[in-house]
């Protein structure tokens, strides 16, 4: 719940809630048309002044990439969408290959977010604004058990608390 987390009011923020908080890539002929017009609405139109990709333990999105789903007609589109999430996971087993699972998930949950923000610089308008300093990109992981939020601090290439100054 982002106005919980955040101890916003409504209407403070323009909120685009998917699986895994997936952000598909600037592709104006792909099938991703209801995520990325919200992207471009809220950039374009309301001009917001930043974007947080927000990503949280325990994520059912990312546990599912490591199942074997067998693709269906029932699920063609969660099969597609969930391969938003795949470099994260790449990234994660090679990293935590011999670690427990859980400790995996939880860094493919977080690093799912910095690949979302990438995600996020193939859109014309985004990419744009964030060379003008007018629009800021934000990577965030909610741990569910603690409540702590950490943000991604692309200067170290790390995660670190979010402390309520930042926020």
């Amino acid at each position: 719940m982002p106005a919980m987390i955040t101890g916003s009011k409504p209407g403070d923020l323009f909120i685009v809630r998917n699986i895994g908080n997936f952000v598909a890539p600037f592709n104006p002929d792909a099938d991703f048309h209801a995520t990325a017009s919200a992207i471009e609405y809220a950039t374009s139109v309301l001009e917001v002044s930043d974007i947080i990709v927000c990503g949280h333990s325990h994520c059912g999105a990312i546990e599912a990439l490591y199942k074997e789903i067998p693709p269906t007609s029932e699920n063609v589109h969660t099969i597609k969408w969930l391969e938003l999430g795949v470099e994260a996971k790449k990234v994660a087993m090679l990293a935590y290959k011999n670690d427990a699972k859980e400790k995996m998930l939880r860094y493919t949950e977080k690093i799912s977010t910095v690949y979302q923000i990438d995600n996020l610089l193939t859109y014309p308008g985004i990419k744009r604004r964030v060379e003008e300093g007018t629009l800021f990109l934000h990577a965030w992981y909610y741990d569910m058990e603690s409540g702590e939020i950490e943000y991604y601090d692309d200067e170290n290439y790390e995660f670190k608390p979010l402390t309520k100054e930042e926020a």
